[in-house]
């Protein structure tokens, strides 16, 4: 017995979040767009491993989901590690661009016929 789960992972998702189910904060959506904060504010907090590896990745700017991707790692406990990482000042999110007007009902009609031919 590996101890480990169909991923390969050795360490439970509740234990990344110290047992949080939940974020702090309701600031990410799957399209939130995650940055470090360069250069790192000077009182900075001992990140947890998976905290590191998240500012690795937010070197450029990078959607939730995306890192959630790339971490190997549900959704829900990607969202929990960033609250702790905005609130320790170490990355900035911005929500999504809002689209208004006449474009909505454009792209949702290509969006559409291009299912349509799936």
């Amino acid at each position: 017995m590996s101890g480990g789960d169909e991923a390969g992972r050795l360490v439970r998702p509740f234990t990344l979040t110290g047992g949080r189910t939940r974020p702090s904060r309701a600031d990410f959506t799957l399209i939130t767009t995650v940055t470090a904060v360069d250069p790192p504010p000077e009182r900075r907090v001992r990140p947890q491993p998976e905290h590191g590896r998240i500012l690795r990745l937010c070197v450029r700017p990078v959607a939730v989901a995306e890192l959630a991707a790339h971490l190997d790692l549900p959704v829900s406990v990607v969202a929990i590690l960033l609250c702790d990482l905005l609130e320790a000042g170490l990355i900035t999110a911005r929500p999504p661009r809002s689209v208004t007007g006449a474009h909505d009902v454009d792209l949702l009609q290509k969006v559409r016929d291009g299912l349509g031919r799936i």
